[in-house]
């Protein structure tokens, strides 16, 4: 047993003592500035400013399609890359957005339809996926939907009385 720990002790004692070169000397000065550069960046993300977080077509009629244009800014320190645009239902149809980076400063936009289906207060949420801290951007549509005149009415059941 004696031998064992002092085999131990010895390969302790000799693994401490052969690293006799001192770590900062490894540390190249480029490297470090590479690094610093990086870290200071590594916080700045994109931001999305929109014209307009919400659209009210008003009073429409069942059935009649609508749209409208989000204009939005990239006001952000680096390029904004818009990945997706999509909606909470099909009547609501994002399109015509650009997939390519919009440098910081610059402005683009993109058209919501939405076929004009549903009773009374309807309201779509858009959510914009994108390079931003929170990672997606929500704007909303509303609208509110009155029956179309020249639908035939449906009639309602009667119910009989026994």
């Amino acid at each position: 047993m004696k031998k064992v720990l002092l085999g131990l002790s010895s390969l302790c004692l000799v693994a401490f003592t052969s690293c006799k070169e001192d770590a900062t000397s490894k540390i190249k000065a480029e490297n470090v500035a590479v690094a610093a550069e990086r870290d200071a960046t590594a916080n700045d993300f994109a931001v999305l400013t929109f014209d307009k977080t919400e659209h009210d077509f008003g009073e429409i009629e069942e059935g009649t399609p609508v749209e409208t244009v989000f204009t939005y800014t990239n006001t952000g320190k680096t390029p904004l890359v818009i990945s997706d645009i999509k909606s909470t239902c099909g009547c609501t149809v994002p399109q015509d957005w650009s997939k390519e980076p919009l440098a910081p400063g610059e402005s683009d936009k993109f058209t919501v339809k939405f076929n004009g289906k549903g009773k009374n207060a309807v309201s779509k949420t858009v959510t914009v996926t994108a390079n931003t801290e929170k990672g997606k951007e929500p704007v909303k549509i509303k609208a509110f939907i009155k029956p179309d005149p020249n639908k035939p009415a449906t009639a309602t059941p009667q119910l009989k009385v026994q």
